[in-house]
């Protein structure tokens, strides 16, 4: 299974100045381009000796200071970000030709963010992040329901729920971006955002396909 990809090239002259600037403009278009879910990205996170796991999770916001989505603390992302805070997310826009890889570290956003991000969420989802007790083992899908209804009974529709001690975002700030660009005969334009030294500035890196 293959498929021939014809793009425009990218270029390095037509980049923005920063990988952050950048990755607006592209996530403008594929949000334009109807792709569905253009904000879901794969989590790449490691134990502290290297054993990796990966997971899908929606992006929520992005700004000068990074890439932030919200999960479980406990989660196995949240224990293995709290050893090792060197992680990875992958952008991948199949349907455009285009995918978007950042290292980086992640850590925990501010209580206050998470409390305002929470209150924004549907009254089921966040009824949903207390009943979850995210990678924890349980013994059956009733019992997950069964607790839900337990906090819906709680927490009817309308009133304040709080947001879990153990629940709350982590912002990713970027090391290193690559805006990655499909073409016919597997010559595909990788470019790649890197700090330059001392400044706080980027240089961009061509890399082979």
């Amino acid at each position: 299974m293959r498929e021939q990809y014809r793009s425009t090239p990218l270029l390095e002259e037509d980049l923005a100045p920063t990988p952050m600037d950048q990755f607006a403009r592209w996530f403008a278009q594929a949000v334009s381009a109807g792709l569905h879910e253009p904000n879901a990205m794969v989590v790449s996170t490691a134990t502290p000796d290297g054993r990796p796991s990966s997971r899908t999770v929606l992006l929520k916001g992005y700004d000068s200071r990074g890439f932030v989505f919200y999960t479980n603390y406990a989660s196995r992302k949240g224990r293995e970000i709290a050893a090792n805070a060197h992680v990875s997310l992958l952008f991948p826009w199949h349907p455009i030709a285009r995918q978007i890889i950042v290292t980086g570290t992640a850590a925990r956003i501010g209580r206050d963010e998470t409390a305002a991000y929470f209150r924004s969420r549907p009254h089921g989802s966040q009824l949903g992040a207390w009943a979850s007790e995210q990678s924890a083992v349980i013994g059956s899908r009733a019992e997950l329901l069964s607790r839900y209804e337990e906090l819906a009974a709680r927490y009817p529709e309308g009133e304040q729920v709080p947001a879990p001690p153990e629940w709350g975002g982590i912002r990713v700030t970027p090391e290193t971006v690559e805006f990655w660009q499909g073409h016919e005969n597997r010559l595909h334009d990788r470019l790649r955002y890197a700090p330059t030294a001392g400044d706080g500035g980027w240089r961009v890196e061509r890399l082979a396909p």
